[in-house]
């Protein structure tokens, strides 16, 4: 699942957001956007099932109303199943909404969740004098977003404070606008952050890179 580029504009306006965002508060805001936090290798499976099941209903069906197997029945035992079965599975890997409905709300979720902690990790979002650092992390594939604060921030902004910031990048991910979604999304933290006092503190230096971070699934 390639990552789609992302725009020199998308880029520097990502980049601008953050710096902008961190002028006024503590907050280290770290984006980061993979193309997909998993393969999904088993909905490929189920879709390769699926259609070898239907590839030899089918089969069942020529014979059953049109009385005909024709050549050796070994071969139509054989050939429509495994057929239908590749073409299945080709189609997953193909369709990006039949591999999310195969793979599951609910696993996608899980897989989201994983992938997100271990960026929290990679990129050491962690590492910051007063711990006020924030992953805002985004699944295209998915379409979903995971903000993950360190316990500098976990302490002063409850996790539910920050479903507006998902709902506006999940909206463009939709709208096929994910840059733009994310430099509002940015804007959002930083004023979330301000309304709960986190504010900008003498000292307080740039720990973490303010760039677009990309990583592979």
């Amino acid at each position: 699942m390639p990552l789609p580029p992302f725009s020199d504009s998308d880029l520097a306006a990502i980049r601008a957001a953050v710096e902008e965002a961190e002028r006024s508060t503590s907050g280290e805001i770290v984006p980061y956007v993979v193309a997909a936090s998993d393969g999904y290798l088993e909905a490929a499976w189920k879709g390769a099932a699926f259609g070898a099941f239907l590839a030899a209903l089918g089969a069942w069906g020529i014979y059953r109303w049109g009385g005909f197997w024709g050549g050796q029945l070994f071969l139509w035992m054989v050939v429509p199943p495994a057929a239908g079965g590749a073409v299945g599975f080709l189609a997953v890997h193909s369709l990006a909404p039949l591999r999310r409905a195969l793979a599951g709300h609910e696993v996608m979720a899980h897989r989201v969740e994983q992938r997100a902690a271990a960026a929290f990790l990679e990129q050491e979002v962690w590492k910051t004098r007063r711990r006020t650092g924030i992953l805002l992390f985004l699944s295209l594939f998915e379409r979903r977003v995971k903000v993950l604060g360190d316990s500098g921030i976990h302490q002063q902004v409850e996790e539910g404070e920050w479903d507006e910031v998902v709902r506006q990048v999940v909206h463009g991910i939709r709208a096929g606008n994910p840059g733009a979604a994310l430099v509002a999304a940015i804007g959002e933290c930083g004023s979330l952050l301000a309304r709960h006092g986190l504010t900008r503190q003498a000292g307080d230096v740039d720990e973490l890179s303010d760039e677009l971070r990309q990583g592979k699934p």
